[in-house]
């Protein structure tokens, strides 16, 4: 059924008015408000504050450190989740049981999330209570405002997102092509690296451009993993507009971070589209 050039409009305009009144609007106007002071004129210092300052690049730095990390670790934890519920795990109510205990922690926000971790990982917590009474440690560990509890809590958060991304990929691939490596000889593992990893590369490009996109801009879990000890550049470009009231200077730490992310994820995007052996096992 065909729909007329009118009713495509509507369909298409709708969410493009959503897009710019939401999206671009606001962009926009942080990108002005970047090469902007508070007298009104344009103006280069807030970049060269930005880019001629070693500590800003320190931040950015870490922020980069901390998103790939969670990137990585989220990959090597969540790809053996999708494969087992896709490929391993045939019944349908396990495999629906699967989903929903990878979803429940998007019922909740990021902040009860957070302050779980917080009950987990404190001096008298679950981890440390553990931990004394198995004998391996004298005194309680310092766990919490650590990069350590800062990865631990961006891994939680982010681990649905990979899961999800990689298992939609692996739930679609065609099984034949499994069943013919191992019939004409090749081992389990071979058939994994030659056939299956390949095929779900798909969705590990997917799932690792979602988790580091949202890494990069996190300001819930490390602000309160971190307990101030760590700064990333989101919680700097929210102390330059709520706390220093110096908006312009945020507005430029903004449109750097968002600057480096994009070049980042679009060289990441042409190595993995020149990749060998992309579109197909070998």
């Amino acid at each position: 059924m065909r729909i007329n050039r009118f009713s495509a409009a509507i369909l298409l305009g709708i969410p493009l008015i959503y897009l710019i009144v939401f999206f671009v609007t606001p962009l926009g106007m942080v990108v002005v408000d970047s090469f902007s002071n508070p007298a009104g004129e344009l103006t280069l210092a807030n970049y060269a504050a930005v880019l001629g300052e070693a500590y800003y690049w320190q931040v950015l730095g870490y922020t980069l450190w901390i998103a790939l990390v969670t990137c990585v670790a989220t990959l090597l934890l969540g790809y053996p989740l999708a494969y087992y519920m896709s490929l391993i795990e045939h019944r349908r109510t396990v495999r629906r049981v699967c989903f929903i205990l990878i979803l429940m922690p998007l019922f909740t926000s990021n902040i009860v999330r957070s302050f779980g971790w917080i009950v987990l990982l404190g001096r008298e917590g679950l981890v440390n209570e553990t931990l004394l009474l198995l004998g391996i440690i004298d005194r309680p560990l310092r766990l919490l405002s650590t990069e350590v509890a800062i990865i631990v809590g961006m891994i939680y958060v982010m681990l649905p997102f990979m899961v999800l991304a990689i298992a939609s990929v692996l739930q679609n691939m065609n099984g034949s092509l499994r069943e013919a490596s191992r019939d004409l000889g090749a081992t389990a593992f071979a058939t994994f690296v030659k056939v299956t990893l390949p095929l779900s590369a798909p969705g590990i490009v997917a799932g690792t451009l979602i988790v580091f996109t949202l890494s990069i801009s996190s300001y819930v879990t490390p602000r309160i993993m971190s307990g101030g000890r760590s700064v990333v550049s989101s919680m700097l470009i929210y102390d330059q507009f709520m706390l220093v009231f110096n908006p312009f200077l945020g507005s430029a730490i903004a449109v750097v971070l968002l600057v480096t992310s994009f070049a980042l994820i679009v060289a990441y995007t042409l190595i993995m589209e020149r990749r060998p052996g992309r579109g197909g096992a070998s």
